[in-house]
């Protein structure tokens, strides 16, 4: 594995954490709660981590880790009609 292949993994790897993170703050705090200290609510930090995670998503399109074909496959597969 080239070295950008595995700095594009690793940071998709943390990006994932971090939304899994941010979801349960959501579910643990309610998703319009305000974390003490902090200007965004639990939704807008939830929105900021999706759209860290989507420009993962994209440079993983970008550097042939994986086809937007594969990437919407599984999405159109599994979306209720």
């Amino acid at each position: 594995m080239n070295i950008k292949t595995k700095e594009i993994l690793n940071i998709l790897q943390e990006e994932c954490a971090e939304v899994i993170q941010a979801v349960s703050k959501c579910d643990r705090f309610g998703i319009d709660n305000f974390k003490p200290g902090k200007p965004k609510t639990n939704r807008e930090h939830l929105a900021d981590e999706l759209g860290d995670l989507q420009a993962m998503i994209n440079l993983c399109v970008k550097f042939n880790l994986v086809t937007n074909e594969q990437k919407v496959l599984p999405l159109i597969i599994k979306l209720p009609n």
